[in-house]
């Protein structure tokens, strides 16, 4: 599974082998004891690369291979392309802008395709932090 951090910062992702149920469950039990409000939903969520990240086609060709709708990868411009998750929206509110992202790929798949997709969404994502902050 993938989670993605929406802070007033930015986006962290990382990769996680919790059952996203079990996370759900913990983030609702912290709300509670803390007298939090809650907000969970189905929905997408999307994060840019770099379109000249070379191992980009590694992953245009394991999508066209393995996903539906689950996973998308639209190029933007000459310069970024988006990728786009189905998942869990998890905030403090309806129309927060910071919150949670748990991206689950499709149960059809075998679990060893289903982690080498997210590992290399992943691994895409790390490189584009290097290439974006690394000076020109």
């Amino acid at each position: 599974m993938l989670k993605l951090n929406y802070t007033d910062v930015g986006l962290f992702m990382e990769r996680t082998m919790t059952n996203p149920e079990l996370l759900i469950a913990q983030r609702v039990l912290l709300a509670m004891r803390l007298g939090q409000t809650l907000h969970i939903e189905p929905g997408r969520a999307s994060f840019l690369l770099p379109a000249d990240i070379p191992e980009l086609k590694v992953l245009e060709i394991a999508l066209q291979q393995e996903y539906g709708s689950t996973v998308t990868l639209i190029a933007i411009d000459e310069e970024f392309v988006e990728v786009g998750l189905s998942g869990i929206w998890i905030a403090a509110g309806k129309d927060a802008h910071e919150g949670m992202f748990l991206a689950v790929l499709s149960d059809s798949l075998s679990e060893t395709l289903r982690e080498r997709t997210e590992f290399l969404i992943y691994k895409l994502w790390q490189m584009s932090q290097v290439h974006i902050f690394s000076p020109a």
